[in-house]
């Protein structure tokens, strides 16, 4: 009998993307052999075609106004498995990223999370330096010295500047991890992420691990969720509340204007981010 996959990918849909598909494809092709199931709020016929053409099962989230916080929540927590990515549907995945997840884990069994560098996709092209990889990779370097650690101060040196750590990067390890909620927080839909890693980071005794390899590709379109907060100017005070978790309010303030700056580069005219 074939052993089952420690290691399972919820593909998280929402309603009709164009590149769902492909990140699909990229769960599929890994040199670990990783389990694939789709996860959404919005289900319908494309996500079910997709589904039946590539043989894979259709977890659906009953609450329908979450928002995208809350299928973060429904997906890793719904995968089963001893490690759980929950992977964007617009995004894709290098062969070698599940393999290195497995690798990692089985080396600090003790993570809660396991993380990899990324690259940015901008009009189908790879990007893997702009302004906000460099900023995000300066603020990982206590993470990438450590390696892996269980130290609040270096799990925070990577959030209190700003958000490091990419979210489809994230490889949970659900067994040790005491919550059934990590991101869900209604003063944070826009930056629940970046909540959930701060959560996370106060919990004792527990490691949050990085790979410092980029393994996988962030898509920046006009369409992505981040793109559209930025262009409502919501992202900056959720920035800002956030920012104040690690430092006094008018420190925070000074930093959420200066990462505000950083956003533009989130457009896609922009594909250097410089």
């Amino acid at each position: 009998m074939t052993e089952r996959p420690i290691h399972t990918f919820i593909v998280l849909a929402y309603k009709e993307s164009p590149y769902l598909e492909n990140a699909i494809l990229s769960c599929l092709h890994q040199e670990y052999p990783s389990e694939v199931i789709i996860g959404t709020s919005t289900d319908n016929e494309h996500i079910r075609s997709l589904a039946a053409k590539y043989g894979l099962d259709v977890v659906v989230n009953p609450v329908k106004n979450g928002g995208n916080i809350g299928d973060f929540d429904f997906a890793w927590s719904h995968g089963n498995n001893k490690l759980v990515t929950i992977a964007h549907q617009d995004d894709q995945y290098d062969p070698s990223f599940s393999r290195r997840a497995v690798e990692m884990y089985r080396e600090h069994p003790d993570s809660m999370i396991i993380f990899t560098d990324y690259y940015e996709i901008r009009e189908n092209e790879r990007v893997y330096s702009n302004k906000v990889l460099k900023t995000k990779r300066a603020l990982l370097l206590p993470m990438k010295a450590a390696g892996s650690t269980s130290s609040s101060l270096i799990r925070k040196s990577a959030l209190c500047f700003g958000n490091a750590i990419c979210c489809p990067a994230v490889t949970f390890v659900p067994e040790n991890i005491p919550f059934d909620r990590i991101f869900r927080q209604n003063e944070f839909l826009g930056e629940g992420d970046w909540y959930g890693w701060y959560k996370l980071s106060n919990v004792p005794g527990r490691s949050f691990t990085y790979i410092p390899e980029a393994l996988m590709g962030h898509r920046v379109h006009e369409d992505s969720h981040t793109s559209r907060e930025i262009k409502d100017h919501t992202r900056t005070e959720q920035e800002y509340r956030m920012l104040k978790k690690f430092w006094p309010a008018p420190i925070a303030r000074g930093i959420a204007l200066l990462y505000r700056g950083a956003q533009d580069s989130n457009t896609i005219n922009k594909k250097t981010g410089e």
